[in-house]
Formats: structure tokens, sequence, C-alpha cells
């Protein structure tokens, strides 16, 4: 690191848990992000802050005007930008050290799985059950852990899949494709600005201490924050035996 990053990380760089070796992993890693909204804009904007430094911007939406009552990466002179490229802009004012790929589309399928398997850490800042099951896949295939996070109404949840962890469940033990769970869009629902900045923001933070190596995850745990009363709940969550995914039976990625 240089004088300058020496200076822009002291905080970070005071912590023992991190230090200049862990502030150098971020330096060297690579964070991508699946959907540049409302929890990918806090989760990039604290990424971009503390130096990691590649982060993939993936969405394939433009910014709207509804989208800036909580989507803080754009700024209402961007409306009509794709986001990414909006996203970009914003992440590169707050630090112009940090690499940001903006990739306007909506991957899947080998495309998916090359940009996971090049990650260091991904995180699921999405908005539907499709993507969100087609990440896990990609992620458990790859080894490399995913921090999932939703948000809709005053209610959210936070959870870290670590298939580097043995006992560690994936996304679909908890909530399996065959469930037929239904997406329920903000659009229609409605979303409590300040939401999905505590979700997306918590989202940062996990990716950050995996990516460190430092503290424990979530990994196992799935929290869920009932923003009207701002109470949290967490529950244990198992890997499932059976699962579809994580034990290899079907669901290619």
């Amino acid at each position: 690191m240089d004088d300058d990053q020496l200076l822009r990380y002291s905080r970070h760089i005071l912590l023992g848990e991190i230090g200049i070796e862990g502030q150098q992993r971020l330096l060297g890693a690579s964070a991508l992000i699946i959907g540049a909204g409302g929890l990918g804009s806090p989760a990039a904007l604290y990424l971009a802050a503390a130096g990691v430094g590649r982060i993939v911007l993936v969405d394939d939406d433009d910014v709207d005007l509804t989208n800036l009552q909580r989507q803080v990466m754009h700024a209402t002179a961007r409306i009509g930008q794709p986001k990414v490229d909006s996203g970009r802009a914003a992440l590169l004012q707050i630090n112009p050290g940090v690499d940001v790929v903006a990739l306007r589309e909506r991957a899947g399928g080998e495309r998916l799985a090359e940009l996971v398997g090049a990650a260091s850490v991904v995180l699921d800042c999405s908005d539907n059950f499709a993507t969100r099951h087609a990440v896990n896949r990609a992620c458990v295939a790859a080894r490399v852990p995913l921090v999932s996070g939703a948000a809709i109404r005053f209610d959210g949840q936070l959870s870290v899949f670590d298939q580097r962890q043995a006992d560690s469940p994936c996304y679909a033990c908890l909530f399996p494709e065959a469930t037929g769970f239904v997406d329920a869009a903000c659009s229609s629902m409605g979303v409590f600005a300040p939401l999905v900045g505590v979700i997306g923001a918590m989202q940062a933070a996990e990716a950050l201490k995996l990516l460190v190596g430092i503290g424990q995850s979530l990994a196992g745990r799935l929290l869920l924050l009932d923003g009207r009363a701002m109470e949290w709940t967490s529950i244990a969550v198992a890997r499932n035996a059976d699962c579809q995914v994580c034990n290899g039976a079907g669901h290619p990625v």
C-alpha cells in the first residue's frame, strides 16, 4: 500500500483483527454483486469504501425515479442510465482506487458460473427466487461463499451460505426450489427505505468478514428483521440431507 492507501484505510488497519495484512486481503479480493438496486447499493458502497480491490456489478435494469427512495447508489441526474453504470460512477467517486466492472446483463448458465468462479465472495442482492436459486447453484458448484439478503415492506432477512464448510447449508436447503415460493415485488408491496440500507450494509459486513477471515459468519443462521418493532430473530439452519443442490442430486448450474 502507498501512503494514500495507508491513510485511507487507517481505521481498518488500527483494528487488530484486520491490520495491514487484512487490508491487503481486501485489496486483492473480488466481490461479485448481483443486483444494483436497494440492497446492492449500500453493499457496494461499503465494499468500495472498505477497499475491496475489484467489484463486479451485474444488473440489466436502468435507473428510474421510483428507485431513488431507497437505492442510494443512484442519483436524479442519472435517471435513465443503466444501474451498473450509475453504480460504477458512484463507487469511483468514493474510492477511485477500486476496479469497478459494470455488466449490464442478466447473467445465467455458463456466464454466471464464469463470474462466480472468478469471485472471492458473491453478494446476492437480487429481488426474485429464480435468480437467487441460479446464483446459489453457481456458488455451490464453485465453492464460493454467498451472502444472501432480502427485504420487502418492513421485513428483512440475511444469511451466509459457505460450501467451504462441510456442514454449511445452501440457499436451497432453506428455500427448496420445488416449494414454489411466490416473488413479492416492492413495486406492488412497497418497502421501507432504510430497511434495504440495514440489510445491504450487513451483507457488506459479512462479505468483509469472509474476505479477511475474521469473526463468525452467518453460515448456519438466518437473521430476520422486523422493521416495525426493530427486533431481530436468529434461526438456526441445518444442511438438508435431501437437498437437490448441495448434495449433488441434479440441478446442473
